[in-house]
């Protein structure tokens, strides 16, 4: 069992800028994909970003050139920059770790999200 734990989240002008901690109870090595999702009101869940073991990432289309992803195995954290925020950033931000060998998934664990807020 992995716990994840968010924290960073907060009220912010557009145009501000937040980061995300995501904090693993337990060495985050073995995780092949480490991701942020987030979820608004009346929207389904989607991915932000996310990062696989070996550094590769992976950005959603209206976030790319705004936000970051990265991960710091020694301290078990990933991190999510996020720069230029908009009001439509606003959602409930939520860690994920993903471990899997070939098609099989071997772990699925999520965090408990951190509100973001971005006024106009």
């Amino acid at each position: 069992q992995v716990q994840l734990v968010e924290s960073g989240g907060g009220l912010v002008q557009a145009g501000g800028s937040l980061r995300l901690s995501c904090a693993a109870s337990r060495s985050i090595v073995s995780i092949n994909d480490m991701g942020w999702y987030r979820q608004a009101p009346g929207k389904q869940r989607e991915l932000v970003a996310d990062i696989y073991s070996a550094g590769r990432t992976n950005y959603a289309v209206s976030v790319k050139g705004r936000f970051t992803i990265s991960r710091d195995n020694a301290k078990n954290t990933v991190y999510l920059q996020m720069n230029s925020l908009k009001p439509e950033d606003t959602a409930v931000y939520y860690c994920a770790a993903v471990c899997y060998t070939g098609p099989d998934v071997l772990c699925d664990y999520w965090g408990q999200g951190t509100q973001v807020t971005v006024s106009s």
